[in-house]
């Protein structure tokens, strides 16, 4: 067990396959969720507020609030198990340098405030709905930036 503590990858292959498969599937899952995200609920601001809130003229309901609970917890659990594995990763290989500290925080604050801002948007009002746009944006943007940096180290380490 002694190869999960060291932080030298050189004597172990098979830790750097792992972390890059890992890299490769939080690279495809963070793709897809911005698919996912722009069909439902939009990341468009009129599509999100026609969401969110319906439109009475074209005689469109707005979202239940069970269907948008669901979506947040989805959202909740799958954000938190992705920064767990990104952050382990990127601190493993750039835990040294100054700013990967700041990075860790703005994808946690980002990534958890970005579904309970959606939450807050039902109720309080299209403030918190650009807030989701901008948190959603912030956090897929640095956790795509932090997979791939990881992903280019691990391929320069095989």
């Amino acid at each position: 067990m002694r190869f999960l503590i060291t932080k030298d990858l050189a004597h172990s292959r098979l830790i750097i396959r792992l972390m890059t498969g890992v890299s490769v599937a939080i690279i495809l899952y963070l793709l897809l969720d911005i698919l996912l995200h722009a069909y439902m609920p939009g990341l468009v601001p009129d599509v999100l507020m026609h969401t969110l809130y319906g439109d009475s003229a074209n005689f469109e309901e707005p979202v239940l609030f069970d269907t948008l609970l669901q979506g947040v917890h989805t959202d909740l659990f799958m954000t938190l198990v992705t920064l767990m594995i990104l952050s382990s990763v990127y601190i493993r290989l750039f835990g040294e340098q100054p700013k990967s500290k700041f990075l860790v925080h703005l994808l946690f604050i980002a990534g958890m405030l970005a579904p309970l801002s959606l939450v807050a948007a039902y109720f309080w009002g299209s403030f918190f709905a650009y807030g989701w746009l901008v948190l959603f944006g912030v956090w897929h943007a640095v956790a795509l930036w932090g997979s791939v940096r990881v992903l280019v180290v691990l391929l320069k380490r095989r």
